[in-house]
């Protein structure tokens, strides 16, 4: 067991690894990531084929203006893949009932200066046939989303981190001993390094019991659908679709780039365990597509491909958690489903911040929505 000066350890080998394994090497450090399955893992809280990025964010300031800087660090990894792995997409935000997230999204990007069409029920039928506008009391659309090829990122994220020289090792961690910046692996076997990153996914508070009642693993389904005969192509030209109903609302994906659309369940189980079953239930995938059907007028007439649960790691308030664990570790936890669309940026982040460890105290009240970048440790634009 040796310790590389300059190294870094990382758990875990998601959006959130992957991403801080790539932003620290790239400063010259040695990294080891330590990831239990293949990547993308399948049983993963990044793996599936989209993650959306949009600025909608209720009366949160601080992640609409994250979202800004994280298009800035997708694009710096774009340049380096040499691919753009997302598709834009604009984003239409329906409600049942006036008020609530969508009234203050609708607020807060307009105080920032972004553009935002307000549409009614009239409008919505002629602009996007494929919706019922009934029982929609407000409605907005607005620009600068996109579609994020989450397997796709994931399989081009780890080839990028290997040719920087990341050793990746499947290995699955028994215990974390952050006092010493090392894990312990089932096999007996240690990994340490000067730096210690968790970043396990909802296998976090499993492996750190001080996460016990801030972090809970969450299961979600999610229902894949080939559009109706010969609408592919206008189901794909589509937005993104929150609709934010307060009797269950849903998502919608639509099926750019060669892929399923995908619908989801915007509420949080906070049930089940990262090691359960990701297969998905008929009863499951019956109750997402009843969150859909008053919504999509032609959802008899599509094709389910399937359906499967993903486990996310919940925060109460949808914090994400870049926290401390002593001198020489950290966790990055709590993404919670919105976590992904930030996954270069707070890499970007955490690795300026080894660099410059006077920027260390600023990173959980920003990575938790809470508090602005600390002045240095964002690229200026």
């Amino acid at each position: 067991m040796s310790d590389i000066p300059g190294s870094a350890l990382i758990l875990g080998g998601g959006i959130m690894g992957l991403s801080a394994a790539w932003a620290v090497a790239r400063q010259g450090t040695a990294v080891r990531l330590v990831e239990q399955d293949p990547i993308p893992n399948p049983r993963g809280a990044s793996h599936d084929h989209h993650r959306l990025i949009r600025h909608a964010y209720g009366p949160s300031l601080a992640y609409l203006r994250m979202v800004e800087a994280a298009h800035g660090a997708w694009d710096l990894l774009w340049a380096e893949l040499g691919e753009r792995l997302m598709v834009d997409a604009d984003v239409l935000a329906l409600a049942s009932s006036p008020g609530g997230w969508l009234a203050e999204s609708r607020a807060a990007l307009r105080a920032e200066g972004h553009a935002v069409q307000d549409l009614g029920p009239a409008e919505l039928a002629r602009r996007f046939p494929a919706l019922s506008p009934d029982g929609i009391a407000d409605a907005f659309l607005a620009g600068r989303g996109g579609v994020l090829l989450a397997d796709r990122i994931l399989a081009a994220l780890l080839r990028r981190c290997l040719a920087l020289g990341v050793t990746v090792e499947r290995a699955r961690a028994a215990a974390v001993d952050p006092g010493h910046a090392r894990l312990r692996l089932a096999d007996g076997t240690w990994r340490k390094a000067e730096l210690l990153l968790v970043a396990a996914g909802p296998w976090a508070p499993r492996l750190l019991p001080g996460l016990a009642g801030r972090v809970a693993a969450s299961r979600q389904v999610t229902v894949f659908l080939e559009p109706p005969p010969g609408a592919r192509e206008a189901w794909a030209a589509m937005p993104m679709l929150l609709d934010l109903s307060e009797s269950g609302g849903f998502y919608l994906v639509p099926p750019v780039a060669g892929t399923p659309a995908k619908i989801g369940d915007h509420r949080f189980s906070c049930q089940g365990d990262a090691e359960d079953d990701r297969a998905a239930t008929p009863a499951e995938a019956a109750a997402i597509l009843a969150l859909a059907r008053p919504r999509l007028r032609d959802l008899g007439a599509c094709r389910v491909l399937g359906a499967r649960a993903c486990y996310y790691e919940v925060e109460p308030r949808e914090r994400i958690l870049l926290e401390p664990l002593g001198d020489r570790a950290w966790v990055l936890t709590g993404t919670s489903g919105h976590g992904f669309k930030f996954g270069p940026l707070l890499g970007l982040g955490l690795a300026r911040a080894m660099a410059a460890p006077a920027l260390r105290a600023g990173l959980p009240g920003w990575a938790a929505g809470e508090a602005p970048p600390p002045a240095g440790l964002l690229p200026a634009a």
